[in-house]
């Protein structure tokens, strides 16, 4: 298991072809579903993942209806985990230690919370491009016991979105020769682009508390 997440942290399709074929559907479907269902998990390469597989769908090496289908059923349950242990464990959850080490740090709740200030319910939709805060967001969704329905609603538009969008992206552009040779250095680009509502959000609440 390691070492499929060593080379899925890689993007590295060609071996997860060759040595798992088509089970690579569900090896997809297990790292969407970690990445958003099991809150001491954010770390997982969501956004770049989601581009590259669409990517091999341009290829034919996946199938494109399987793909988006299986990966947004895979959100949505993960996001729907995550809200469950948000509302069972509450805040219990950052007791909780692996050999002594916290297994969940409190501050990616707290950058949660205030993108939720911020952004009101439509977060659980705008949360999905934001790594760290994707995993976080149902999570305080359920500790703040938001209302089911208007969860499960905007969660399930969230993750069309996510999904829909960024495999679509790697689909579309898949077929430029340049993409294909750089690939790595697109996926940094997606990673930045990602972090890069914290980031600004960051030095803004930085600069305040300074004008303050």
């Amino acid at each position: 298991m390691i070492e499929i997440f060593k080379h899925v942290f890689n993007k590295d399709f060609d071996w997860l072809f060759l040595n798992y074929g088509t089970h690579v559907y569900i090896i997809l479907f297990i790292v969407i579903f970690v990445e958003t269902g099991v809150v001491a998990m954010p770390f997982l390469p969501g956004d770049s993942l989601l581009f590259v597989a669409g990517l091999f769908a341009r290829n034919g090496q996946l199938d494109m209806l399987t793909l988006v289908f299986l990966l947004f059923i895979a959100a949505v349950l993960g996001d729907n985990t995550n809200y469950l242990i948000g509302r069972t464990l509450g805040l219990r959850v950052f007791s909780l230690k692996f050999k002594n080490r916290t297994l969940v740090k409190k501050e990616h709740l707290d950058k949660t919370h205030t993108f939720f200030e911020k952004y009101g319910t439509k977060a659980i939709i705008m949360a999905r491009f934001v790594p760290f805060v994707r995993t976080f967001s149902p999570f305080a969704a359920g500790v703040g016991k938001m209302d089911y329905k208007k969860f499960l609603l905007f969660d399930i538009l969230g993750g069309a979105l996510w999904i829909g969008g960024l495999t679509t992206a790697g689909y579309l552009l898949g077929h430029f020769e340049f993409i294909r040779k750089h690939i790595d250095g697109v996926c940094i680009g997606i990673i930045i682009i990602s972090v890069l509502p914290i980031i600004v959000s960051a030095f803004r609440a930085r600069s305040s508390r300074k004008a303050s």
